[in-house]
């Protein structure tokens, strides 16, 4: 299974509206979108996950397709960096 990042959604996509589009380019095994943990409005990106050869295809079509106005960004997804823990927090000196 490949992870594909979508970014520079329009804020107004659903999951429906990614995978619609998506499954133009093969089966669709995942969709995610990321909302803001404080807000919960959606911030703009998400994660779908297909196989190997369809998410090549997806990403090559899809890179910079215009929905609603907005440029997609479509890349397969890269492993975030572990943050370093700086000790911060409310007790700080």
């Amino acid at each position: 299974m490949t992870t594909i990042y979508v970014g520079n959604l329009p804020f107004s996509a659903t999951e429906q509206d990614v995978k619609s589009l998506f499954e133009r380019h093969g089966k669709v095994d995942s969709v995610k979108m990321i909302n803001d943990r404080e807000t919960g409005k959606p911030r703009g990106f998400g994660f779908v996950e297909m196989s190997p050869g369809e998410a090549q295809a997806a990403i090559q079509a899809l890179n910079g397709f215009q929905m609603n106005g907005r440029a997609l960004r479509v890349n397969e997804a890269q492993e975030r960096a572990p943050r370093p823990r700086t000790g911060g927090g409310p007790f700080r000196r």
